[in-house]
């Protein structure tokens, strides 16, 4: 099973987690669990005091056992409710570290001596593979650890822990050399240096994620907690002080009445503590972490998750994320005294021997102007491969150079052959480049014949989804070593913010620093070696699964996919998360309030009668008012279950207007929600 499909089970695997969950929320009311969540322990230790109390009543046979009894009763419930909101976050991402560890299997693996095709192997455990030992996978092998290709290329079917059916290619030496214990190679060859000691590969690192017990708080969990610990404690003195106010009021001689029971003051602590958001809080954590994994995005922390709720700005690659990636040939345009056909006919035989997209384009776009082009590759003919320093490529042709490459790069060429470089094709290029498209400049021993228009196509969606950032407040960079012509027209036609051109592997690190210095909170994407530093820097480094060790490593996310864009879902995950805590904590806040004028005339109607006259719902006794108040306390925590573990629903719009839209939502739907329910309850009651 899929990473991408775990978390779609069948009606029976579903019915299976929640039966599993109801009998883990009674295993996890022993003191040691109980104890990680402060406000909840408050609930368990006065859960015991008021079923002592119960016992008492119960052997003095006073009238009190039955309200006694139906209260403790509550206050368990609401324990194993809230117990029940993170074993069923916990089942559902135990369902999902299952299906991937069905992908683990004991491997023998063909350990290598030294990386040479052909050397003999020796065939080892899977399991006794150490970092640093080389191994042969063939066609229809299973990787047995994470390693990183060194030699050959082949085609590796990723299925298990992605979920798509369509092989992807991984070779030695490039930027997609990285691959996951677990896979299968489909066809070919390749030769791997293993990464990691067995135990503490891709795929376990996964399952431990998914799995709560390795689940650490993050910050903003942290101090969320220690605001509740706070409300808590500051609520349990103010209970503890209601005693001796009560007993003081009831024995001063111009009072009468009755002092108030610790049966009462334990239920009105419950109710007033932040009960809700305390048993839903680490269900909200774990289901973030499930949410991005349904993305199939790894993240290393919840750290990371968090961090890109709160990101300021996006710095992205052009290519492969605002653009396709592979440029295509689309125009030639000759320069004086030159015909079109000419320059098509250099052009091709100067691609004849390219085999990246760009140069397989421009064959077929001559092929497709002058279907008489049919002349073969020459015996002796002499590649020249494309280099970073000399910016061009092309192909010795019986004694004739032909080249094509990059105009100043070209230019410079041709001036140290004594060429002429006429202004027509300067002209021409300009035009080129401010259409966003790159111009390829075609020479034939030091002759300029043309260029050729090599067109980015911008991804049609990208322009929406970058208006729906800056809706968000996020600002959108783009990264590109394109001229600044080039990089112009594209950033606005995808419609980013700001764009960064002629960029080197340094420039992108300079830039993460410059904007976190200026206090804004960073991501970025990347695959290559050279985008290690960037990523390990930037507050959220998105890598490709299919990007190399080094760059995996770096990340503090892995996207199992490959896929650059996927960068903006996961920030609109992290912001649904900080959301759904945030309005969870705003209703749960809300519901203390309302609560508030529910059970407090009701506690010291005995000690002060005209506390009556607070009793604006018009409940129908004290009795009935604290029970409903219990009850309400209780029920609200698995109506909110669903809530927390699916997330509120996301809007693209600004911090402000989010806040406002949850304040009036959460904010008085938790004022209001208490006032109906517990109302509604006082007439069931009332009834029964």
């Amino acid at each position: 099973m899929s990473l991408s499909r775990a978390h779609k089970a069948p009606g029976l695997d579903w019915k299976r987690q929640i039966r599993g969950a109801m009998s883990d929320s009674v295993r996890m009311l022993s003191p040691q669990k109980q104890w990680h969540n402060p406000v909840m322990f408050v609930v368990y230790i006065g859960s015991w005091l008021v079923m002592a109390l119960f016992l008492r009543d119960l052997l003095d046979r006073s009238s009190q056992a039955m309200f006694t009894g139906v209260i403790d009763l509550w206050l368990w419930l609401t324990l194993l409710f809230a117990n029940f909101a993170e074993a069923l976050a916990e089942r559902q991402g135990q369902a999902q570290a299952d299906s991937l560890r069905q992908t683990r299997q004991e491997v023998r693996a063909k350990k290598l001596a030294k990386p040479v095709q052909g050397a003999p192997y020796q065939e080892v455990a899977g399991a006794s593979l150490h970092k640093g030992d080389f191994v042969l996978v063939e066609a229809g092998d299973i990787l047995p650890a994470d390693g990183e290709a060194v030699r050959g290329v082949a085609a590796v079917d990723e299925s298990a822990i992605t979920g798509e059916s369509a092989p992807v290619i991984r070779e030695g030496g490039g930027d997609h050399s990285a691959v996951t214990g677990g896979t299968r190679v489909i066809s070919d060859w390749l030769i791997i240096r293993v990464t990691g000691e067995s135990g503490n590969s891709f795929l376990d690192r996964m399952i431990a994620m998914v799995e709560s017990s390795s689940r650490r708080k993050t910050p903003n969990e942290i101090a969320l907690s220690i605001l509740l610990v706070v409300l808590t404690l500051v609520f349990l003195v103010v209970t503890m002080s209601l005693y001796s106010f009560s007993w003081y009021s009831v024995h001063d001689a111009t009072h009468s009445g009755h002092v108030i029971r610790v049966t009462i003051l334990v239920a009105l602590l419950v109710c007033l503590i932040p009960t809700t958001i305390g048993a839903l809080l680490p269900a909200i954590g774990i289901a973030g972490i499930m949410r991005l994994l349904r993305a199939n995005v790894v993240a290393t922390s919840g750290r990371a998750i968090e961090a890109a709720g709160d990101v300021d700005v996006l710095l992205l690659d052009k290519t492969g994320t605002i653009t396709y990636g592979n440029r295509e040939a689309t125009a030639f345009y000759p320069v004086p005294g030159i015909t079109e056909e000419q320059l098509a006919v250099v052009a091709r035989r100067a691609s004849m021997a390219d085999d990246t997209p760009e140069g397989k384009s421009l064959v077929t776009l001559a092929q497709r102007r002058f279907p008489t082009l049919t002349d073969p590759l020459p015996a002796d003919a002499k590649p020249i491969a494309f280099s970073a320093e000399t910016r061009m490529s092309g192909l010795d042709w019986a004694g004739i150079q032909l080249r094509k490459g990059a105009p100043d790069s070209m230019r410079e060429w041709v001036r140290s052959l004594n060429g002429v470089w006429p202004d027509e094709l300067s002209v021409a290029i300009e035009k080129i480049a401010g259409r966003g498209a790159t111009p390829l400049v075609v020479c034939e021993n030091g002759h300029t014949l043309g260029v050729v228009e090599l067109k980015d196509i911008v991804k049609g969606d990208i322009k929406t989804r970058f208006a729906q950032l800056r809706e968000m407040g996020i600002r959108t960079v783009m990264i590109t070593g394109d001229n600044p012509l080039t990089a112009a027209s594209i950033a606005a036609e995808a419609g980013v913010d700001d764009f960064i051109a002629e960029a080197k592997p340094e420039t992108k690190l300079s830039c993460i620093r410059k904007y976190q210095a200026e206090g804004y909170m960073l991501a970025m994407t990347g695959d290559g070696t050279n985008d290690a530093p960037a990523l390990a820097q930037a507050d959220v480094g998105l890598c490709m699964a299919s990007g190399t060790q080094a760059a995996r490593e770096a990340a503090n996310m892995v996207d199992l996919d490959s896929n650059p864009t996927k960068l903006l879902e996961i920030v609109r995950i992290g912001k649904q998360l900080l959301m759904t805590r945030g309005a969870l904590t705003t209703f749960s806040v809300a519901n203390d309030v309302a609560k508030y004028f529910a059970i407090i005339p009701a506690a010291f109607v005995s000690t002060y009668p005209q506390l009556e006259a607070l009793n604006i719902m018009e409940l129908s006794s004290p009795r009935h008012a604290i029970l409903a108040a219990v009850i309400f306390n209780a029920i609200i925590i698995p109506l909110l279950v669903p809530l927390a573990l699916k997330g509120i629903k996301f809007r693209a719009d600004s911090a402000q207007r989010l806040l406002r839209r949850n304040v009036w939502i959460y904010g008085l739907g938790g004022i209001i929600a208490p006032f109906i329910g517990i109302k509604l309850i006082d007439v069931l009651l009332t009834m029964l």
